[in-house]
Parts: structure tokens; C-alpha cells; sequence
């Protein structure tokens, strides 16, 4: 079979709503773009002494992508007041206002899920947070990584997410836009949001038995963002047949390694961390030996304030969407050390 082609990279994000938002995630929606300018549904202002009643009149466009990342821009009346916005409870970046229009990077959906999202628009400034991790033992006998020093699955959840939208009082308007899987970075993220605590037992089985299913969940991801199974990358009959690249972190970080030009990666270390997006592939090597002992997938790349960069993946072992690459290092696992697996652009 022939390799996979060179993807894309992201069209491009916090799971402050994973507990309302649900990680069942809807079937893909259409990949059809609309460009023109709708809402789907009421818009709404409220009156405030002395201004001009903000309005929403339009929004364009009114689909993007699961991974945010595109430039919204609301249309209407009386908005030059606002400062900050929030999409389906999620702050948005880079938000600037006329009193006709005001736009806005787009935050990835929550949970990666396509559907309708309401748009708020404040009058106070929303400042982006990062992505809550949550984490759960459901019965699939995460116990380890793929060889030493392996994660092991933590029972209840490690934080309760809070809308970011609940700081910011209430929207002097609203409007609605549609989050759809449009792109190959979004069905990837979309398979890992419904897979990540609900193991695909049926297609691709369950590792953990043979020392860990981390990497079986990553070689999932990359057949969801478009990759074909290969004679060297495969697993056949719910796991039952199955080659040591697709399951085991060491065999198959050496393969991507091996075919990254003909796949279209970069390998980046730590001090890269800027040049890593949503999608990426993370090797860890818990004991410093060089081999990895664990893989994830970036679920979240969050720029902060003071120019660092917060990484974020999904994982199985232990089962979470949004486990931080930091605390991973020097709280669970000091000492260690990560790369990455980059598309290029």
C-alpha cells in the first residue's frame, strides 16, 4: 500500500464545558464550507444607558472548522462597546470592535463536536483559559504504557471545567454560529474526543494487556485524520492482528521517523513547542533512555500572556482529552522528557 500523502496541517482551542457539552461526539457534518453571511437563530442586544442598543444583525462565516483558529465577524449596530466574546462558552482571541462589526479568532469547540454554538458578545474583556483535563476509569483496564514507568488510569475526575463566559456577566447581544468537521485536524480530534475514555473495543480492540494502549489510540487518531493502514502499520480484526509500529511506542516512533518525509512530519524537540499545533504527535520517555514509554495527541495549543506555551494531548493510559505536557513532566513523571511528531504546513 502506499504511504500516506503530506496532510494538511490545521485549519486552527479548552474543555470549559466538557461537563455540559458531553465527549459522545456527534457523526461528522457536512465538509461543505458556507461562506455567505446567516445566523442560525434570534439575535439579541440589550439596552444600556446613554449607548447605542447593541445588535447582531449577521455573522460570517457561519461554519468553521471544529479546531476554531478563523476570523468571525459579527455585523450589526451600536458595538463598538464590546470587548470581549465567547463561543459556546468559550473565550475567543483577538477580539476588536467598530460600532458596526466586530471580529474574532474563532476557539476551537470544546469537546471537538460538531453543531450550533452561541456567539456572546460583552462589554468586559474574556480572557482565554486553558482546557480543564478530566480523567476516568470506565473499565478498560488502563494500567500501563507501552514498556517501563507506565501511567496508570486515575478513577473520578481531576477538575470540574467552568464556563469562561460566567466571568464575564451578561451578553449585551448574541448570535449563533455552526462548528463542523471540516478539516482532516478536526476528524482527527473529533475521533479522539469520543474515543478517549470510550474505547473503540469493537475495530481496534483494547492493548493494555500487552503493556499499554497509547499507542493503539494514536494510530486510531491518524486513521481518522485520513492515513490508510499499511503492510508495515496495521491492526486487523479488533486487535487481533496487529503490527508492533501500530501498537508499540518505540517501533512506531522509529516508523514515523523513518517515513517523515513521505508523511509529511518534522521531528521538534521541547524547545519547539511554538511550532507544535492541534494534531501533533507527543513521544515521552519517562527514564531519559531515548525510547519512548508513552504517545499522545495535542488536543490544545494555548498562547499565554507572557508569550510561553501551553501544550495540551489526549491520551489512553491514563485516559484524558486534555492532559497538560508540563505537569506531566514535573509532577507526574520528574525527570522526564518529550518530542513531538509535527505536520507540516
Amino acid at each position: 500500500m502506499t504511504a500516506p500523502a503530506a496532510l494538511t496541517r490545521r485549519s486552527l482551542f479548552s474543555l470549559a464545558g466538557v461537563a455540559g457539552v458531553g465527549l459522545a461526539l456527534a457523526a461528522c457534518t457536512a465538509d461543505d464550507r458556507s461562506s455567505g453571511s446567516a445566523t442560525h437563530g434570534p439575535t439579541t442586544g440589550s439596552a444600556s444607558t446613554g449607548a447605542a442598543h447593541p445588535v447582531a444583525r449577521a455573522l460570517s462565516p457561519a461554519q468553521v472548522p471544529l479546531a476554531g483558529g478563523v476570523t468571525v465577524t459579527v455585523t450589526g449596530s451600536g458595538l463598538a462597546r464590546v470587548a470581549g466574546v465567547t463561543v459556546g462558552g468559550l473565550a475567543a482571541r483577538d477580539v476588536h470592535a467598530t460600532g458596526e462589526r466586530v471580529t474574532f479568532t474563532a476557539p476551537h469547540q470544546a469537546s471537538y463536536a460538531p453543531g450550533h454554538a452561541e456567539v456572546a458578545l460583552f462589554t468586559r474583556a474574556v480572557e482565554p483559559v486553558p482546557s480543564a483535563n478530566v480523567t476516568t476509569s470506565d473499565g478498560n483496564g488502563s494500567t500501563s504504557n507501552d514498556g517501563v514507568s507506565g501511567d496508570t488510569a486515575t478513577s473520578g475526575a481531576t477538575s470540574t471545567p467552568t464556563p469562561t463566559a460566567a466571568t464575564a456577566g451578561t451578553p449585551v447581544a448574541t448570535t449563533t454560529l455552526t462548528y463542523a468537521a471540516l478539516t482532516a485536524v478536526d476528524r482527527q480530534l473529533q475521533y479522539a474526543m469520543a474515543h478517549w475514555s470510550n474505547y473503540n473495543l469493537a475495530e481496534y480492540g483494547n492493548m493494555n494487556a500487552i503493556g499499554g494502549d497509547c499507542a493503539n489510540f494514536v494510530s486510531q487518531t491518524l486513521v481518522a485524520r485520513g492515513w490508510q493502514q499499511r503492510d508495515d502499520w496495521y491492526n486487523h480484526d479488533a486487535g487481533a492482528v496487529h503490527s508492533a509500529t501500530w501498537t508499540y511506542c518505540p517501533s512506531l516512533d522509529l516508523w514515523l521517523q523513518t517515513n517523515a518525509a513521505a508523511f509529511g512530519l518534522t521531528r521538534r524537540t521541547l524547545d519547539e513547542r511554538a511550532k507544535v499545533g492541534v494534531g501533533d504527535i507527543v513521544m515521552w520517555d519517562w527514564n531519559g533512555n531515548g525510547s519512548p514509554d508513552h504517545t499522545t495527541i495535542v488536543s490544545e495549543v494555548f498562547p499565554k500572556p507572557d508569550g510561553t506555551v501551553l501544550i495540551k494531548s489526549a491520551s489512553h493510559n491514563e485516559d484524558g482529552p486534555y492532559r497538560d505536557l508540563d505537569e506531566m513532566l514535573t509532577v507526574q513523571h520528574p525527570g522526564g522528557t518529550a518530542w513531538f511528531h509535527t505536520f507540516d504546513a
